[in-house]
């Protein structure tokens, strides 16, 4: 059973810093592709940023871009999201999730969703 734990979220005010963590187990994949969406209130959700494990190549969207920076641990199945420069905007529960396949990139359909942390950014 595959599983997504996700870590580090909370409250913090414009301007500061969080980083996310999200531990996987319970698959096989060598590599993959793993990364963050987010989802505001009234919202549609959003990829933020994804890794393939196997390579390292990453993928921001544009609002991410310049502020997020999204990271692998030594054993691939653990991936980080250090989160500076923070808005308003960014406040959003935060989703890790995975896709099994080497295809990767915010726009592509994930296998497997954690359950999410939350992110608030006070003005």
């Amino acid at each position: 059973q595959v599983q997504l734990v996700e870590s580090g979220g909370g409250s913090v005010q414009a301007g500061g810093s969080l980083m996310l963590s999200c531990r996987g187990s319970g698959y096989t994949y060598l590599s993959n592709c793993m990364g963050w969406f987010r989802q505001a209130p009234g919202k549609e959700r959003e990829g933020v940023a994804v890794i393939y494990t196997g390579d390292g190549r990453t993928f921001y969207a544009d609002s991410a871009k310049g502020r997020f920076t999204i990271s692998q641990g030594n054993a691939k199945n653990t991936v980080y999201l250090q989160m500076n420069s923070l808005k308003p905007d960014d406040t959003a529960m935060y989703y890790c999730a995975l896709r099994g396949d080497y295809d990767c990139g915010i726009d592509y359909g994930m296998d497997y969703w954690g359950k999410g942390t939350l992110v608030t950014v006070s003005s």
